[in-house]
């Protein structure tokens, strides 16, 4: 991976593009989740320090759980699981994207949309 680029607005554009030409709101939950499932996996395995990516990661959390809040009640659950797990994968990632993630987490009032 030495010589790849790391391109956060490519992935975004992906998601993008999915909004304009399908924009089902189980695919952008799905697409937004995944975006942070990988982010993370990425900082695990590189222990990249690029405040620019974590900004990015925090926003794309905060898109996924607005897709979330979008869909039925019924349909939740697995998504909050996935976030939930999200936000404990933050604590060790620096930055703050953890106190971020919990903010955005609790700021959503989750119980009351469930």
């Amino acid at each position: 991976m030495k010589s790849q680029a790391i391109s956060v607005s490519k992935a975004k554009k992906a998601i993008a593009n999915y909004k304009k030409a399908i924009g089902r709101p189980d695919g952008m939950v799905e697409l937004s989740i995944f975006y942070c499932e990988e982010a993370f996996g990425f900082l695990e395995s590189c222990s990249i320090e690029d405040e620019s990516y974590f900004v990015a990661l925090v926003r794309m959390y905060e898109r996924a759980l607005e897709f979330v809040l979008s869909l039925p009640p019924t349909e939740r659950a697995n998504y909050l699981e996935r976030l939930d797990k999200l936000r404990s994968r933050g604590r060790h990632v620096g930055w703050g994207v953890h106190d971020e993630l919990n903010g955005l987490w609790y700021a959503a009032t989750l119980d009351e949309h469930q």
